[in-house]
């Protein structure tokens, strides 16, 4: 297990939680407007791989990650 806090694991909770309105919001259209259409999969895939990244750390307890896993399914088919 990290050497992390409960604190700081709530933090990187919150910080995927994030990443999900965001890849969320851009596949909806209510983000990035006047951005190209590549740079809003970029921003897409990015966090993409940032949920991957963090949900793959020991440290996970009870936390639920239906909302990460959707986010994941879903930037990964937006992206291509």
């Amino acid at each position: 297990m990290a050497d992390k806090t409960a604190e700081e694991i709530a933090q990187d909770y919150t910080a995927m939680g994030h990443s999900v309105s965001l890849i969320t919001d851009v596949i909806a259209g209510d983000a990035m407007d006047g951005e190209t259409d590549a740079e809003k999969k970029a921003c897409v895939s990015r966090n993409v791989e940032h949920l991957v990244l963090m949900k793959a750390k020991d440290y996970w307890t009870d936390e639920s990650f239906t909302a990460i896993d959707a986010a994941i399914s879903a930037g990964n088919t937006y992206v291509g």
